[in-house]
């Protein structure tokens, strides 16, 4: 049966980084609805245009919450759910004490699916219906994500993670298995349902230049799916980077002579860029990720978001959990408000729910399907309730438009914020 969902809508009609006032390019509908059929986003607009529409559908009222785009999350872990905001390390350190013994649990094939199962309802929880995670050299890490996905009805992106060096006996492949496994992941998941895989090299520090290689020529054999890993994520990495690759011209490159960069790729971090890269990077068309709350809990660095977009590179948004510490997307929204405020530039709250919702759907190249609310997409939908503590409910009480209604709850919200998550259709919270 169709449905229609009300509520207040905001609905993007263009980038707002791309130059217009970014309250421009946002329409507002203080009563506006989102008719769904067969999981699909039939129409978005004025509820009495919409009901016009499907005088039969029935009928779910939000009041006054606020309906969006189910938000995306582009760069996690969920294998570290269960280490998430350990003390004091940095990024080496972290993978030592934190990341890799937690890694390791997921040998055991039931753990992992417990762990795929919990982080996807976190997930849910705070609102996110799309999530690029990063799995185990575990096959079966990313069998466990992509069934809890498929069981929940999510696009997911995700992939066995690859490490042929600098990594703990137990964590450890070579070139072959990381191609071999991962040829077998792509040939069982990538685009089965709302599935797509994610070429997975943790990062050049953790993957000979033969892994390099041999994932290069396996993403070049299966173009259509994603290529995730990070870059440039501390000073110290990219120190790292120099002296295990002394023939490279900088970090990117240490990817980039072996295929792996392009429509598709992802960078998570990018803090600590060279002119060369930020260039290669905007005329690839590769998208890099942005970490706030993991960048300051780990002591990374303060991404120039504003800088980044304008130098033409894709920017999505990511919770990076477990190094970041919180699963909610609205305070992964608030941390971005802060570090752009640190770097000089405030970045407005139409922005900040861009790089939540549509950014990061461009940046995994899946906006036709996730992250707006344009007809065909897929009904991922989030509705927020701008009141909901009383902290927030007194600011929001003194709002003069949407902008001033909204903000409080992304700097100040969380799950209670979080009344009703719709996956395809079907309502999930």
């Amino acid at each position: 049966m169709d449905r229609i969902v009300t509520g207040q809508l905001l609905r993007f009609a263009a980038d707002p980084f791309a130059g217009a006032p970014p309250a421009e390019t946002v329409r507002h509908d203080a009563r506006g609805a989102v008719l769904i059929a067969e999981g699909r986003i039939a129409a978005a607009g004025p509820v009495d245009e919409i009901a016009a529409r499907a005088p039969g559908a029935a009928r779910v009222d939000m009041g006054d919450r606020l309906i969006l785009p189910g938000f995306v999350d582009a760069h996690m872990h969920y294998p570290q759910t269960g280490i998430v905001a350990s003390w004091g390390k940095r990024l080496i350190d972290w993978l030592e004490t934190y990341t890799f013994p937690g890694e390791m649990r997921l040998a055991d094939p039931d753990h992992a699916r417990a762990q795929a199962e919990l982080t996807l309802d976190l997930a849910l929880a705070h609102g996110t219906t799309s999530l690029a995670s990063f799995g185990t050299i575990h096959a079966h890490s990313a069998d466990a994500f992509f069934a809890a996905a498929a069981a929940r009805g999510m696009a997911v992106a995700a992939g066995r993670t690859c490490m042929d060096r600098n990594a703990p006996e137990g964590l450890h492949d070579d070139a072959a298995s990381a191609h071999d496994e991962s040829a077998a992941l792509i040939a069982r998941w990538h685009g089965r349902g709302r599935a797509r895989y994610a070429i997975t090299p943790r990062f050049t520090p953790t993957s000979s230049p033969a892994q390099l290689e041999a994932l290069g020529a396996l993403w070049a054999a299966n173009p259509t799916c994603l290529m995730q890993t990070h870059l440039s994520e501390q000073v110290d990495e990219v120190a790292w980077v120099r002296e295990l690759e002394p023939w490279a011209r900088d970090y990117l490159d240490t990817y980039e002579r072996h295929g792996l960069i392009g429509p598709g790729a992802l960078f998570g971090h990018a803090i600590h860029l060279e002119p060369r890269e930020r260039e290669r990077l905007a005329e690839s068309g590769s998208a890099v990720v942005h970490c706030p709350t993991s960048n300051t809990f780990i002591g990374s660095g303060l991404f120039d978001c504003a800088r980044t977009v304008a130098d033409g590179i894709r920017v999505g948004l990511a919770t990076d959990t477990g190094g970041g510490s919180s699963f909610s997307m609205l305070r992964t929204m608030a941390a971005a408000y802060e570090i752009g405020q640190l770097a000089g530039t405030a970045l407005h709250p139409a922005q900040l729910l861009w790089l939540a919702t549509e950014g990061s759907a461009r940046a995994l190249r899946m906006e036709a399907e996730i992250g707006t609310l344009a007809a065909g997409s897929a009904a991922d939908l989030v509705a927020l309730d701008l009141g909901s503590t009383p902290a927030i409910a007194q600011r929001r009480a003194r709002a003069e438009d949407i902008w001033e209604a909204l903000f409080p709850t992304i700097m100040m919200g969380d799950d209670r914020a979080v009344a009703g998550v719709w996956v395809a259709g079907e309502r999930r919270i």
